[in-house]
């Protein structure tokens, strides 16, 4: 089964998330394209889609949002799974989903969301990005659980795996 890892990353640390999803699926079998959400402009090639989104203020990325407008209808037939990436400290925060994830999973029958923690590096942020953290007073670090995201994404395999056998019909 073929399978899109669609990951809207303002400063890479979510798109690391998205790699190392994809590494775990293919290591179990699957062929996986990760692409930035705007890149993608049909989704018919793929079996399943796993879209994820940094977090800021509480909100995903533009990108991942018109990917959801652009593609919901059509993937309502398959598997899709959602993640998010943003809070950061210990522990993380804030904690909490984003405000519109509920919608997108109602509009894309997402099997599921996860968020995980992110990344905050600074020396990265433009100067509004630094103004905001500094608002928040948010802690600078690396705080993804990297074992966390295999597991997540090794359940996933799991899922597509039976999902697999279903469309063979060997289960009912």
């Amino acid at each position: 089964m073929r399978v899109l890892v669609a990951v809207a990353s303002r400063h890479g640390a979510t798109r690391e998330i998205g790699d190392a999803i994809a590494e775990v699926l293919q290591g179990d079998g699957f062929d996986v394209e990760v692409a930035d959400p705007d890149d993608v402009d049909d989704v018919e090639p793929y079996g399943a889609v796993v879209l994820g989104s940094s977090v800021y203020v509480g909100r995903w990325a533009a990108a991942a949002r018109a990917f959801v407008d652009r593609f919901a209808g059509r993937l309502a037939d398959r598997p899709v799974w959602l993640f998010s990436s943003g809070p950061v400290g210990d522990p993380p925060a804030p904690m909490g989903e984003p405000e519109e994830i509920a919608s997108i999973i109602r509009r894309m029958g997402a099997r599921g969301h996860k968020t995980f923690a992110g990344r905050l590096d600074r020396s990265g942020l433009a100067l509004a990005e630094r103004a905001v953290v500094a608002l928040v007073q948010a802690e600078q670090g690396d705080f993804r659980a990297w074992s966390d995201v295999q597991d997540w994404a090794a359940r996933i395999a799991e899922d597509l795996h039976a999902e697999e056998i279903r469309k063979l019909g060997f289960v009912t």
